[in-house]
C-alpha cells in the first residue's frame, strides 16, 4: 500500500515566502511615485470646470470668462434677441440647429468665443444679424451664435453647461 506524505513547510520556505512578500511591498512603494506623477496636475484640475455668477449680468448684457484658456461668451438675452433667433427659418441656414438646440434656458446663451472658421474671437452684438462678427474674414452670427454669412462652416460652439442654482452655473 503506498501512502502520500506531505512535507511539513520548513524555516526555509517560511524564509521564501517573507522574502518574496518583502520584495513585493517593496517593488510596489517604489513604482507608486512613478505612477501618481502621471495624474493630471492641480492647475489642470482647477481648469477642468468654472462656475459662473449670472446674477451680475443684465439684461442684453454679456460677460467674457476663461475656460479651458479659451474665451466663453455668456449672453443674458433680450426678448428680441430670443425671438429674432426662434424665427430663423433653419433651412436657410449652413449649420442647421434650433435655438432651442443651443440653449438650456432662453434667457441665456453659452458658447465658445472661437470663430469656427480660423480660430479668431468674434465680436459681440456686430454683424449684419446683430449677434457676433468676426473682423478676420467677415463670418456673421445671429443672436444664436449660428453661421449666417461667410467663410466659417460651422456655428459657434455650445460648451458642457449646468445650471447648478437659480443664477449659478458650471461650465465643463
Amino acid at each position: 500500500m503506498a501512502t502520500d506524505h506531505a512535507e511539513e513547510p520548513t524555516r526555509r520556505d517560511f524564509l521564501y515566502i517573507a522574502t518574496g512578500a518583502v520584495g513585493a511591498v517593496g517593488a510596489a512603494a517604489l513604482a507608486w511615485p512613478f505612477i501618481d506623477q502621471l495624474n493630471p496636475d492641480a492647475s489642470v484640475l482647477a481648469l477642468a470646470s468654472i462656475e459662473v455668477d449670472l446674477s451680475t449680468i443684465d439684461e442684453g448684457g454679456a460677460v467674457t470668462v476663461t475656460w479651458r484658456g479659451k474665451p466663453v461668451f455668456i449672453r443674458h438675452r433680450t426678448a428680441a434677441e430670443i425671438e429674432a433667433a426662434k424665427a430663423v427659418d433653419i433651412s436657410e441656414l449652413r449649420d442647421p440647429q434650433t435655438d432651442e438646440e443651443r440653449v438650456q434656458r432662453a434667457e441665456w446663451l453659452v458658447m465658445m468665443g472661437i470663430c469656427t472658421h480660423l480660430g479668431c474671437v468674434p465680436l459681440g452684438e456686430k454683424g449684419e444679424y446683430d449677434g457676433w462678427f468676426c473682423p478676420c474674414h467677415g463670418s456673421h452670427y445671429d443672436t444664436s451664435g449660428r453661421i449666417r454669412k461667410g467663410p466659417a462652416p460651422l456655428n459657434l460652439e455650445v460648451p458642457q453647461y449646468a445650471f447648478i442654482g437659480e443664477d449659478r452655473i458650471k461650465i465643463g
